[in-house]
């Protein structure tokens, strides 16, 4: 499901009208009864429900008028309030909101503070108030006015159904640019925007359903610009295969890991543990020798391979030979490594020498802190990092704090300069290719923030790429499945009792639900809505 833009999403809407022939007025009026729709389905008509609606004056509000005199036929006691002067209405909104007082719905100025006072007194004995105030064109604070409207709604007890944005967003950014209402339901046109996805201004959606309004999706796909999509679970899927019934472990990759330290084997046993429940064939971990026969005795699914190391249990730097003479398909390093000048001289060579494509988290990643220098993808060899704020911070030279209020363009811009994948961990991971595409993952819970949960992330991502020979879609349908199996383990042990062995074992369960098509009731997707 791609995502758009202010201007990507005029343009599809631009294209519709003026190279397929769909006229303007059949999609407002699709929006209209999508909305209608939406609410219906979250609230079941009953023959004394209330609703208000609050419109601006352009297309926005149009949706609006539509949608109220849509309500009204059905039965409900609608009330529309106009927050401009009707003399600023034009366009298809003008005509819809001729329409609707033709249906006998009167449309309330609201354009002073006076009459808006006295509206606002009214919402709280609505059941849902709809806003329709601002679409996708805000780029600037609202202020004045029409911030005392938009605070209004975000203060009224009822339940808010925002059309296309919460009013006060911007279709362009997921920071808050000012004051936003707060919507239980968002109900966005044509495709979904980035402040529905990411936050912080995501916390302002509520729920998130996609009405189609007619806007064909080759249209939409053949956009160009940012190509950003939402890894939804019938694209994840598609990617995972069904294993052949006459095949063996080594159709299924070989894994080496490279992780683990005095004091932090933990780490080590973990990522083992997500290659294998991802369904990897053959599984080896190579860690320093003095923690081996601790790492051994975590599972006895994966081998071992034993590292020259440091006085103090963290491998050495001459251990790479050891490791690039092991033979596998896909090569994972980091977890729980530590931190040392041996350490740092062991990723780098890896990183250098290996021919297989690579995993790099944790440990391995602070090998690169102060700059991306040497870590870069080759033609013949992907690599894939997965770093949390505070890692991608420390390898670009910013604090954790920018790179959280600018995740997106940070991760793209990484991804296309060094030619690799760039997993960005957080709330909403995202998966950016070399090419400057990025995928946002909407499984997962808060849960999941917990010790070692980035381990098995590690360990998902290696199995699948070994399995897939395809880095994108493995990276995708990794994050996809390592958040529902965060869904599936916070629904036995809950958010503050996860832990990242509960993860790992859900694994399996995970790639279940997705096979069999089981909803997600955890997961926030945006819903689509057909016409």
């Amino acid at each position: 499901m791609r995502v758009l833009n202010t201007a990507q999403m005029r343009e599809a809407d631009r294209r519709a009208i003026a190279d397929l022939g769909v006229p303007s007025l059949v999609m407002l009026e699709h929006a209209g009864r999508q909305v209608v729709s939406a609410i219906d389905s979250r609230w079941p008509p009953r023959p004394d429900r209330r609703i208000a609606v609050v419109c601006g004056k352009g297309n926005n509000g149009g949706d609006g008028f539509a949608a109220a005199r849509i309500l009204a036929a059905r039965g409900a006691a609608v009330r529309v309030y106009l927050a401009a002067a009707e003399a600023d209405v034009g366009g298809d909104a003008a005509i819809n909101l001729s329409a609707l007082r033709r249906s006998g719905v009167p449309a309330v100025d609201v354009s002073s503070p006076s009459a808006w006072a006295a509206a606002r007194a009214d919402l709280g004995g609505c059941d849902v108030v709809v806003d329709a105030l601002f679409g996708t064109g805000l780029t600037r604070p609202v202020a004045g006015h029409w911030q005392s409207i938009v605070g209004g709604l975000d203060a009224s007890a009822p339940p808010v159904v925002s059309i296309d944005l919460p009013s006060g967003l911007s279709a362009d950014t997921p920071q808050l640019i000012g004051e936003a209402v707060a919507a239980e339901l968002t109900v966005t046109l044509g495709a979904p925007k980035l402040p529905l996805l990411l936050d912080p201004a995501a916390t302002r959606a509520g729920a998130v359903a996609v009405a189609d309004i007619g806007v064909p999706a080759a249209v939409v796909d053949a956009l160009a610009g940012p190509r950003v999509t939402v890894i939804t679970r019938a694209w994840a899927r598609r990617q995972a295969p069904r294993r052949r019934r006459q095949s063996h472990k080594g159709d299924y990759g070989r894994v080496l890991v490279a992780a683990g330290s005095t004091g932090k084997t933990g780490a080590a046993g973990l990522a083992a543990l997500g290659t294998l429940r991802s369904g990897a064939g053959l599984v080896t971990v190579a860690t320093p020798r003095v923690c081996q026969p601790v790492v051994a005795a975590l599972a006895p699914e994966y081998m071992t391979l034993g590292l020259d190391h440091d006085g103090g249990g963290l491998v050495g730097a001459g251990a790479a030979g050891a490791v690039l003479a092991e033979r596998c398909d896909v090569l994972a390093v980091g977890p729980g490594l530590g931190r040392s000048a041996g350490v740092s001289r062991f990723v780098r060579e890896l990183v250098d020498r290996a021919p297989v494509p690579m995993v790099l988290d944790a440990d391995a990643l602070n090998a690169f802190a102060g700059g991306p220098a040497g870590l870069r993808g080759r033609p013949d060899r992907a690599l894939v990092i997965t770093p949390h704020a505070g890692e991608m911070g420390r390898i670009i030279g910013r604090p954790a704090e920018y790179v959280e209020a600018h995740r997106l363009d940070l991760a793209r811009d990484l991804a296309v300069e060094q030619g690799i994948f760039v997993v960005l961990k957080g709330a909403r991971t995202l998966v950016a290719t070399p090419a400057g595409a990025v995928r946002i993952n909407v499984t997962g819970n808060p849960g999941m923030a917990t010790g070692g949960a980035g381990d098995v992330l590690t360990g998902v991502l290696s199995g699948w790429m070994a399995q897939l020979r395809d880095v994108e879609s493995a990276c995708g349908l990794g994050v996809c499945l390592h958040g529902l199996a965060g869904d599936l383990a916070a629904v036995r042990h809950g958010h503050a009792g996860l832990t990242a062995g509960d993860l790992a074992l859900q694994l399996g369960p995970a790639l279940l639900a997705l096979e069999r098509g089981e909803p997600d009731r955890h997961a926030q997707e945006p819903e689509r809505r057909p016409l």
